[in-house]
């Protein structure tokens, strides 16, 4: 995985570096700011929940920051057209969705929804219960990384 990016300043003062990657952009400030993830699980009544998560970065010097590595089962890539839905269902095993282009609407039981966007992550972790149903909004593909988790 490459990256490259530019160095500003921010108001503060603090460095601010935009890093690019293939699949995502984010930026980060002095190695303080971690990114955010959506999570979605099954709460103790069975129904799907959303929770915004951070994972932080440790600096490895010129390398960049890093998260601390987690174990990944496999990668895979998927393209959905536009107007797909998708009823209630629940996801096979844990995995992190990556939407590299398009968006999507994801909607929880107690009816809260999340569209997901370009660079957006999903844990999805709904292996049991109601579960959470889909579609993809706009005329655009929705595509996404899938890497399932043991």
């Amino acid at each position: 995985m490459g990256g490259g990016g530019a160095r500003q300043r921010t108001q503060a003062g603090l460095e601010k570096k935009a890093l690019v990657f293939p699949f995502l952009r984010y930026t980060i400030v002095s190695g303080k700011m971690p990114m955010k993830i959506t999570r979605l699980s099954t709460g103790t009544d069975n129904r799907s929940y959303f929770e915004e998560i951070e994972v932080p970065f440790e600096s490895r010097g010129d390398f960049g920051l890093f998260t601390i590595p987690e174990p990944a089962k496999s990668v895979f890539f998927r393209e959905i057209p536009p107007v797909w839905e998708y009823a209630w269902h629940n996801v096979v095993c844990r995995e992190y969705v990556i939407t590299i282009d398009g968006e999507a609407e994801i909607e929880v039981g107690s009816g809260e929804k999340r569209v997901l966007r370009k660079g957006d992550i999903l844990l999805a972790e709904d292996l049991t219960g109601q579960g959470h149903r889909t579609r993809v909004l706009g005329k655009k593909v929705w595509r996404q990384v899938f890497v399932t988790l043991p």
